[in-house]
């Protein structure tokens, strides 16, 4: 039997024109276009399905957490009063990331990033108000706080110090980095630093703003009960001078 092909070749004389050519190839190159395509859908559509299921998980996850904070405020809230004190306004505050990333929800991942506690064991001064204690409050399980000595913030900004410099982190080698940016408020050395953290002067904000986040190592034998308040023998909460205990060891 003859094919189409052979009664082409035959009715112009064994050749096969130009343009029957031209269409064939045209043909192959088609479907060799849609043979990718559908392995190219076949692959998105097998993506999309595994990014869907994982930001339904994700979601369950984010929930669940947030389910479980929610009880937990609800049992403090719950709980008699504790004998800690709380911290005087218009004081400084040192706090501390006692805890990572794991079993954190959206909400207090945001106020630990408004309060540049992004990583574990980093730690920032604030200054004490009724906003700051509510924030604090908030994200409690994964921070520990109290007011710090003058020997605790010294040690930090000398042997932890760095500045943050068009938002990267920059060494104090020299105190010519701190005239650079806080010369026009009369604050030209590490010395000055320290002074208007430990007096929470009226430049406390620019300076801290200026401090980049200290970046501290575990303490030395771990924290045992970060599940607990530190009110109840645990890690978290507030700490009040305890804190400087706690700082030294991870300086």
């Amino acid at each position: 039997a003859m094919t189409r092909a052979s009664v082409l070749a035959a009715a112009t004389g064994g050749t096969v024109s130009e343009s029957v050519l031209k269409r064939r190839k045209s043909l192959e190159v088609i479907r060799a276009e849609r043979a990718a395509r559908e392995i190219t859908e076949a692959k998105n559509r097998k993506k999309t399905k595994s990014t869907i299921f994982k930001r339904a998980e994700k979601f369950v996850k984010e929930f669940r957490t947030s389910a479980s904070n929610e009880k937990r405020m609800k049992r403090e809230a719950q709980r008699p009063a504790t004998p800690l004190k709380t911290p005087d306004e218009g004081k400084v505050l040192l706090v501390v990331r006692i805890k990572g990333v794991q079993g954190v929800d959206a909400r207090s991942n945001k106020i630990l990033h408004l309060l540049r506690l992004r990583q574990l064991h980093s730690a920032v001064f604030v200054r004490c108000n009724a906003s700051t204690l509510t924030m604090l409050q908030n994200v409690a399980p994964f921070i520990t706080y109290g007011p710090p000595n003058t020997k605790t913030i010294r040690d930090l900004i000398y042997k932890r110090g760095f500045a943050s410099v068009d938002k990267a982190r920059t060494a104090l080698t020299d105190n010519t980095v701190i005239e650079a940016a806080l010369g026009p408020k009369n604050i030209l050395c590490t010395e000055d630093l320290v002074e208007q953290v430990a007096g929470c002067g009226k430049h406390f904000k620019e300076v801290v703003s200026f401090l980049w986040p200290f970046q501290l190592t575990a303490p030395v034998g771990g924290l045992t009960r970060r599940r607990v308040s530190f009110a109840e023998g645990g890690d978290y909460g507030n700490r009040e001078e305890k804190i400087n205990d706690l700082v030294q060891n991870m300086i």
